[in-house]
């Protein structure tokens, strides 16, 4: 028995890798030949490369009452999708583009309270105010707000990769299928984004699509050499059922450095991820030629230990837009106290306007 070491620090929310086996059926899309496929030049015709990550953040757990007595849950919350733009060719300074907080109220639908937009003024302006705008959240379990939350941030990043995003043929052939702007997204692909040229990458190897026969080919890729590419769809369940009207998406894994000697092989892997035709025994040009540069241009932003503890899947763009992104949404102490001295406010004017009448 050999031990290794997963290269993450464990105060992250998951570790970058599980390999819980994908239930459902995994096809050869590019070939059937299961080798390792050799990087290509970043090509003349990709001028543009956006980063596009979200984050999100509970503020406050909140408990409405109404006038019938009636309790519900609630929570202030916020989040911010952003991107980074950048070439790929390195002619021209990375740009930080809608890097903006937006402040919910998430509110359960089962409760009967009057839920309005709620604007925290302070009493120094130049701190700006917080206004929180009502978004209701089905059924009253405890983390119904977060997960609310955790929704509008990837519906917001999903809606501006697809804005950011050239279009994408999904011709077999079209020798100009290359888009001009890719748009790289933290995690899968969305459902319902196809036709765009937006390559999902997913940081962690929590879902082994290769099993025990072809995970060894992760081992011994070496910097920028890629998979072939592999076609799945989601949801499926391996059952024949369940997965009727899901997408499918083409998958394939690339390396983005060699690990040290003490780390498990798959350290320095990330899975990548795009849209698939329905029912396409084929990979479209525009996919493919994507699929050749990725593990070039991964290579080029991935992210080393010294400077991130979580290297080099979270690739330097990223890191840096976490950050933006934070500062967008400010100090989460001092939100904390702007909310509990506006409730404090509120209350006391219920409480004095109910003993003057």
């Amino acid at each position: 028995m050999r031990i290794r070491l997963d290269p993450w620090p464990v105060d992250t929310q998951d570790g970058q890798l599980t390999l819980k086996p994908f239930a459902g059926l995994v096809f050869n899309a590019e070939t059937e030949a299961w080798a390792a496929i050799a990087p290509r030049d970043l090509p003349a015709r990709l001028r543009r490369v956006l980063v596009v990550d979200g984050k999100p953040r509970m503020e406050a757990r909140l408990l409405l009452d109404d006038e019938a007595g009636g309790l519900s849950l609630a929570g202030f919350g916020a989040f911010v999708a952003g991107a980074v733009d950048l070439c790929p060719h390195g002619s021209r300074q990375a740009e930080l583009l809608e890097v903006a907080a937006q402040r919910v109220l998430a509110y359960s639908n089962e409760g009967s309270a009057a839920v309005k937009a709620e604007r925290l003024s302070p009493r120094n302006p130049h701190t700006g105010r917080l206004e929180y705008t009502p978004h209701v959240f089905t059924g009253s379990q405890l983390e119904g707000a977060k997960s609310k939350v955790q929704r509008l941030m990837l519906d917001a990043e999903a809606a501006l990769s697809h804005q950011l995003a050239s279009a994408l043929p999904l011709d077999e052939h079209d020798p100009n299928a290359l888009p001009d702007t890719l748009v790289l997204q933290d995690g899968p692909v969305r459902i319902g984004g196809a036709g765009r040229a937006v390559l999902g990458y997913v940081k962690t190897l929590h879902t082994d699509y290769l099993g025990a026969d072809r995970i060894g080919l992760l081992g011994t890729l070496k910097p920028g050499e890629r998979t072939p590419v592999l076609r799945f769809r989601v949801g499926d369940q391996g059952d024949g059922q369940g997965s009727e009207g899901r997408e499918q998406r083409f998958t394939w894994y690339v390396r983005l450095c060699d690990p040290p000697f003490y780390q498990h092989p798959l350290a320095g892997v990330m899975r990548l991820e795009m849209h698939a035709p329905e029912d396409s025994d084929f990979v479209p040009r525009g996919v493919l030629d994507i699929a050749n540069l990725s593990g070039r241009l991964l290579c080029k932003l991935a992210s080393v230990p010294h400077k991130d503890a979580r290297a080099p899947q979270n690739l330097i763009p990223t890191a840096a837009l976490e950050q933006a992104m934070g500062r967008a949404m400010g100090s989460a102490e001092l939100v904390t106290r702007r909310i509990r001295s506006h409730l404090a406010r509120e209350l006391g004017r219920i409480e004095v306007g109910e003993a003057v009448a």
